[in-house]
């Protein structure tokens, strides 16, 4: 099959930004049905206005699901990838609140060599910034790649 990307048309070092997308309560509440994932720190507004931030916060994981979805639509990888291998060393640096914007950095760290030659291994580190251009949330998405022979 010929593809229009492949693992090596990728560096150590590329950056490649996202779009954004604003994090509505329908977000958030879609989320929480999903996993359910009901705490009131993300769903009632009367307690979390007591907690330490004042208001709901949005769920770390629906930020991170977020976060691959606003990558996956940009179409870096094109039909590069063939499986994710898992995400590291992941933080959530800041809160993320109904009303903010996020988008991605990623740059690629890591690129290695497996024993078949048709495959490699990168890490893309994901930052994930909100619309003052602060560092929300990092993690390291661990992908193999189709890669020419």
């Amino acid at each position: 099959m010929e593809r229009n990307k492949y693992g090596d048309d990728f560096n150590v070092g590329d950056i490649f930004p996202t779009a954004a997308i604003t994090v509505t309560e329908t977000h958030v509440v879609n989320w929480a049905g999903l996993t359910m994932d009901f705490y009131p720190f993300h769903m009632d507004k009367e307690f979390a206005a007591k907690t330490t931030f004042g208001q709901r916060v949005v769920h770390g994981p629906l930020i991170f699901a977020l976060a691959v979805g606003l990558v996956s639509k940009e179409g870096f990888a094109g039909d590069s990838a063939m499986a994710w291998l898992g995400a590291n060393d992941m933080k959530m640096l800041q809160p993320v609140f109904i009303g903010d914007t996020v988008r991605v950095e990623v740059e690629v760290i890591d690129k290695q060599e497996t024993t078949k030659p048709d495959r490699g291994v990168q890490v893309w580190r994901y930052t994930v910034k909100n619309q003052k251009d602060e560092d929300v949330m990092v993690f390291d998405y661990k992908l193999m790649f189709h890669m020419r022979v």
